[in-house]
């Protein structure tokens, strides 16, 4: 589990917990390393708290000076937030919504790190996604340059002026929208995932060194193409990407496991409530956990898809396009 992230979750919420019934306590039968108006903060606790503002070291790896500014630091973070519980800061607003998110990824994380535990996967499984993840990985790339417009009209100006001899890389430079002008129109290698699919379209049909000689709509404008080179994409080697194939099988586990758990759940949707229910100061849009990374569609194994984010958020199936670049992400 990731120490240092849940450290910093955890000291949201200890303020919190002191103010528990005693009922509603971390299990923890460690002695205190401090009390704070009678709330003890334990040797377990301030030995997670080091871990996770230091990234794995103990209080041993430390020097007194340090483990004595870390209780401080801890001491004066309990304080704060016992004094929010008192005035109220935690049942409403946005603290409450961060809270609540906060609550719910330790627990997912948690409990996603217990069930994953004597789960590990096993060679056939590993072997199985690997062969899965090269049968979905696109087999060429693509070296293509463009020129991007604003008009039709004026895309074919720019497909006229080709045609009469004029190079591509200083119409790019002279005409083109979009950032790629400064070197010519140069786009790099890509695959087809990751381009829009118009101008993905496009490109598969051009031989090397040939343009376009009809503009290619695009959310972003009108594109002039050309096709430079392409050539074989190489899958990297198994042992290469264990690791992140291991994730996969997890990630994919996991799910299987919150799937049965949602088949065998009451659930209701009230749709409506979704988009009439008014923001409570915000904190909708601003305290909303951030989606776990995701690799784009068909990628190969050395960018697998993550594990869900926090509360269950899936992760996006590809990165948004960027503002007038034909590129995916």
């Amino acid at each position: 589990m990731n120490h240092s992230r849940l450290a910093l979750l955890l000291l949201m919420l200890a303020g919190l917990a002191a103010c528990q019934p005693k009922t509603a306590a971390v299990n923890d039968n460690s002695p205190p390393v401090a009390t704070v108006n009678g709330a003890p903060i334990s040797v377990n606790f301030y030995d997670f708290y080091i871990k996770g503002i230091t990234g794995g070291k103990a209080p041993a790896d430390l020097t007194a000076e340090q483990r004595g500014l870390a209780l401080d630091n801890l001491i004066r973070a309990q304080l704060v937030a016992a004094q929010a519980v008192k005035e109220g800061v935690d049942k409403s607003g946005e603290a409450a919504y961060m809270l609540q998110l906060a609550r719910l990824n330790v627990l997912e994380q948690a409990m996603q790190e217990r069930y994953l535990k004597d789960r590990q996967p096993s060679e056939q499984e590993l072997r199985a996604e690997y062969e899965a993840q090269l049968s979905a990985m696109p087999k060429t790339e693509y070296h293509a340059r463009h020129i991007l417009v604003a008009t039709e009209p004026f895309a074919q100006k720019i497909i006229d002026r080709l045609d009469k001899g004029e190079k591509f890389d200083a119409l790019a430079k002279a005409e083109s929208m979009d950032s790629s002008k400064n070197n010519g129109g140069d786009l790099g290698w890509f695959t087809a995932n990751r381009m829009v699919p118009e101008f993905a379209a496009a490109v598969m049909t051009l031989k090397p060194n040939e343009y376009t000689h009809k503009a290619v709509q695009t959310q972003y404008g009108w594109h002039v193409i050309q096709l430079l080179e392409t050539r074989e994409v190489t899958a990297p080697p198994f042992d290469q990407v264990r690791q992140r194939l291991v994730q996969v099988v997890q990630a994919k586990k996991f799910k299987q496991y919150t799937d049965e758990l949602l088949r065998n759940a009451k659930v209701e949707k009230f749709a409506a409530k979704i988009t009439s229910a008014p923001a409570a100061g915000g904190a909708a849009g601003s305290a909303a956990a951030p989606a776990a990374p995701a690799a784009p569609k068909g990628a190969p194994p050395a960018a697998p898809p993550a594990a869900p984010g926090a509360a269950g958020t899936p992760p996006a199936a590809t990165p948004p396009a960027p503002p007038a670049n034909p590129k995916k992400d």
